[in-house]
């Protein structure tokens, strides 16, 4: 049985990053499972609260089983982004790996309480499970923005990030270090890439010595993401790209075949599509782990 803390473990003492990717329906996910499959890495895959009302939390947890069981692959389920301790519940009850229990909109010390009464929770159904705290503002929504507000000033410090792994004993903590959720439009067109704070995420990841997730991950410069992890990034979540990739995908196939209503016959180019994305996100995750091997 694959554990996702041996993955995080393994990952971290190689120098790479587990990529995390949210899905919305089966062709997302067929996706996801097929691209990791082609270099042989772990995968997570991420149903946010919305999506996980969609899809249905027993029915993806269901399908996630069944890929991990026929192959023996590692492949991981997160609950994404969930406000309300009920909702987590519901999620570790169906077997999901890991939860991202997200109060980061609350006061600091309200989110520390209520995160770590979360923990208590959910260990005691699932004392396996991985529980994921967030501090800092990197908006909200997997959407496409016309412009991006300022966030400098909602970045974490490693003192807050200190105080709330040792107080909550979170098991992975999500800072805010100069990522944001969705993408401009600019960046869907290519013409701006998202920076990162490098030098807040070593010293974050020096003064929480927990593994650190890094969100809204898409359209992010490609150095920047590399260099993140080799400063102490563990996870990296994708969504927005695989979204557009999904529509583009799509919409070249209704293009090509106008008067095509047999869905099987349309999906498969927007999971094609999605796969490209996937696999370009995977193979820079692993970079790390391929030079250090040429070396």
């Amino acid at each position: 049985m694959h554990q996702l803390r041996n993955v995080l473990e393994e990952a971290q003492s190689t120098g790479v990053a587990v990529g995390h990717f949210n899905i919305s329906d089966w062709v997302l996910l067929k996706a996801v499972f097929e691209s990791a499959r082609e270099p042989k890495v772990p995968v997570i895959v991420g149903a946010s609260e919305g999506e996980r009302a969609f899809l249905g939390v027993a029915q993806i947890a269901a399908l996630v089983k069944s890929l991990r069981e026929e192959e023996d692959f590692p492949i991981f389920l997160n609950a994404d982004h969930t406000h309300s301790l009920d909702s987590a519940i519901a999620a570790a009850k169906a077997g999901f790996d890991s939860i991202v229990f997200d109060l980061s909109a609350l006061p600091f010390e309200e989110n520390i309480k209520r995160t770590k009464e979360a923990i208590e929770r959910l260990k005691s159904i699932n004392p396996a499970i991985l529980v994921e705290g967030e501090i800092g503002d990197i908006g909200t929504g997997s959407e496409i923005h016309a412009s991006a507000p300022d966030r400098s000033k909602d970045l974490t410090t490693p003192e807050e990030a200190r105080e709330f792994v040792e107080s909550t004993r979170v098991d992975i903590l999500a800072p805010a270090v100069g990522n944001m959720h969705g993408m401009l439009r600019s960046m869907v067109q290519g013409d701006v890439k998202k920076r990162l704070d490098v030098r807040r995420i070593r010293e974050i990841k020096s003064a929480s010595g927990s593994f650190l997730t890094l969100h809204g991950g898409s359209g992010t410069e490609d150095n920047d993401l590399q260099k993140a992890i080799a400063a102490g990034i563990n996870i990296i979540h994708i969504n927005t790209e695989l979204r557009v990739a999904w529509r583009r995908g799509l919409e070249d196939a209704l293009a090509q075949k106008p008067h095509e209503v047999v869905p099987y016959k349309l999906l498969p180019a927007a999971e094609e599509s999605v796969k490209q994305v996937v696999l370009a996100r995977l193979r820079l995750f692993s970079q790390q782990q391929r030079q250090s091997a040429a070396h």
